[in-house]
Order: C-alpha cells, then structure tokens, then sequence
C-alpha cells in the first residue's frame, strides 16, 4: 500500500524510515529538531544482518565504500594480557561477510543523498514537535524516531517509560593514528574500547563511574596497556564528546498505536503511530548494537507498510506486523546490553576474567 507518512527525527533510524517509505511508494515528510544534523565523529559497527536492510534500502553500496571491516579483536586486562577474543570470526563465518566498521558522519552523508535523489521529500530543519497534532495532520502515519526523550512517544504512550540513569559517564572520541591493537580493555568499575574506523584514524570510547574533566578521564587510565594513556594523549580535548549513560526503562510494552489507546489527557490525533530506533528502545552502547537495531527497525516497518492492503485496516495491520517482528528482539538486545554493562563494569574483576577466560574463542 502507500500512504503519507511524517518521520520525527533526522538521525539514523529517521533518515533510513524516510527511505524505506519513499521507495515502497508512500510520500514521506521529515522533521528534525536541530538546525543541522548531528555529525560528530564517532564509529557505528554494522552488523551483517544490518548491512543486509541497507542493502533492500539502497544504500548498502555507499556504506561499503567508506566502512573498514572489523576482523581482529580481544578483551584485554588493564596490563594488556589477552582473556578472550571478540566473536568477530564466528559472525564472518556464519554471515558470509565481516562486521563493518563506519564514521558517523559517512553513514548519514549515505542516507542523506539516498533521500535526496528523490528529490520530493522534504526535511525540514529546526522543526520542534512537542505533539501530535501537527505532525499528524492529514498523515495515515507518524513515525517517532526521536531519540530517547522522544516527544512521539510521550504524547502518545505517556511518560512511564523514560531516559533512565546508569551511573556511569562515557566518553567518545577519534585518535589520528591507527591502533596497533583494536578490541576493550576491562579494568576495575571501568573500561577502555578501540576500534578502527578509516585510514590512519581509531574510534576510542571509555566509561567510568566518574569524570568530568579531560585530565580526570586521562588519570582514570594512566598505568594502562600501550596505546591506551597513547590515544587519550594524542586526541585533542575539544573533540571528544562526554555524556552520561541512559537507557529506556521501562521496555514499552508496543513499538505502535493505532491511536485507540492513549493517554486521557492527550490532545493528540488519532493517526497511528510507529516508533523507531532509541525512541522505541534506547539502550547502553556495550554490543555496539543501537545503529543497527535502528536500521532494522526502519526495514522492517517499510516491508510490512509496502505489502499491506490499502486503507486504515492496512495500516493497522502492518504496524502489528512490525511490532511483532522487532519488539522482542530489540528488547532482547537492550537488556542484554544493560547486562553485558553490568558484567563490564563490575569491580569483581578477579571472577569476572576468569568467567570470560571460559568464553570460546
């Protein structure tokens, strides 16, 4: 069937919506928050399964040309003995091709020139919902792919599920040289990740319970295997991004409403309503999985609308579709995120590497 569709929110998940919508013939409108979309530089891991939904969206070919393949990992101690390696062979092998590795900045260019070569869909910049009345006029769908304090999702299934606090802050920046190693180093309450991500360049991310300052951040891992003290030395401050750890708890019990069932005091229309993305199921960054479950989401909510029959009941019938076939699975990533954080950050670290020495290689 087609339709017309607004999509809340130009990040990953929106833009990758906005695609799918477009090309299964549905005439689609995007409105972002910001004044320009974000593009700082950290690195999103692709996993096979979502390289697949680019490819059905299009832009699989343009992720290739910028993405480095991500083949060699390990979890080491602070002292950089090797406990276990990543299980990145085992997803080449099984998958056929290698998890991939790609600057932020690469993967939205894609989908934005993706969405441009339309040349009919508009994304209109600075553009703040709070509601959904305005973006519903007229639409047979809103999609909120607004991040973690979505309005779409507040309007329409209220305020009990939220951004709630883990306690732990994390940082985020890219070095100008390649690691000689890639993978995490899990210490004590802490934890230091590297990865490659183009050329020349490394994608660094740390979490601690602590850290407001860069020369904090540094202290925090001083004494650590080389090149860890390295790639905090080398990246200037200014560049790296600091903010603390959320998820969305608790899990909403639908990605989607028909508009039959909201809360009392909304003012909101009756256009149904899909979500998307960390709207639907923000979690913690420890499987490297929230651009890739976005991505999924924005596949499979396009297949189901374009196979639907046409009208309300059409509709309604592909937004069950869709919840049913990302709802427990992207839960199911975000819980096992939150644990795999849990695991990571624990200060028992003398039983926790021994457990992870078990691991199969």
């Amino acid at each position: 069937m087609t339709g017309t569709a607004t999509v809340v929110g130009a990040g990953i998940g929106g833009l990758a919506t906005a695609i799918g919508l477009r090309r299964a013939g549905w005439t689609v409108t995007v409105l972002e928050r910001r004044t320009e979309l974000e593009r700082y530089g950290a690195a999103f891991g692709i996993h096979p399964t979502a390289q697949s939904a680019l490819d059905r969206l299009g832009v699989g070919d343009a992720l290739r040309d910028h993405a480095v393949p991500y083949r060699d990992a390990h979890i080491r101690t602070p002292d950089g003995t090797s406990i276990a390696r990543l299980p990145l062979e085992r997803i080449e092998r099984k998958a056929g091709r290698p998890e991939l590795l790609i600057s932020r900045p690469y993967l939205l260019d894609a989908l934005l020139a993706a969405l441009e070569a339309f040349g009919d869909v508009p994304l209109r910049l600075g553009e703040r919902v709070t509601g959904l009345d305005a973006p519903a006029a007229g639409q047979d769908l809103v999609v909120g792919a607004d991040g973690i304090r979505s309005a779409v999702r507040t309007a329409r299934f209220g305020d009990r599920s939220g951004p709630r606090r883990i306690g732990t802050v994390a940082w985020i920046g890219i070095a100008d040289f390649e690691s000689p190693v890639h993978g995490e180093t899990w210490g004590s309450g802490r934890f230091f990740g590297m990865t490659p991500v183009e050329p020349g360049r490394t994608n660094w991310y740390a979490t601690v319970p602590e850290a407001t300052t860069a020369e904090e951040l540094r202290a925090s891992f001083a004494g650590w295997h080389d090149p860890v003290p390295r790639i905090l030395d080398a990246t200037d401050p200014a560049t790296w991004i600091r903010y603390e750890m959320r998820h969305l708890h608790p899990a909403l019990p639908s990605f989607v409403s028909t508009g039959a069932h909201r809360p009392a005091s909304s003012d909101a229309r009756s256009a149904p309503v899909a979500l998307v993305g960390d709207a639907a199921h923000a979690m913690t960054p420890n499987l490297g999985q929230g651009a890739c479950t976005a991505i999924l989401d924005a596949d499979a909510l396009s297949r189901a609308l374009a196979t639907a029959p046409p009208g309300p009941a059409g509709v309604e019938g592909a937004l069950r579709a869709y919840d049913r076939e990302r709802r427990r699975s992207a839960q199911r990533t975000a819980f096992g995120s939150r644990t795999l954080h849990r695991f990571m950050s624990t200060e028992r670290t003398r039983l926790r590497d021994a457990a992870v020495r078990l691991l199969p290689g």
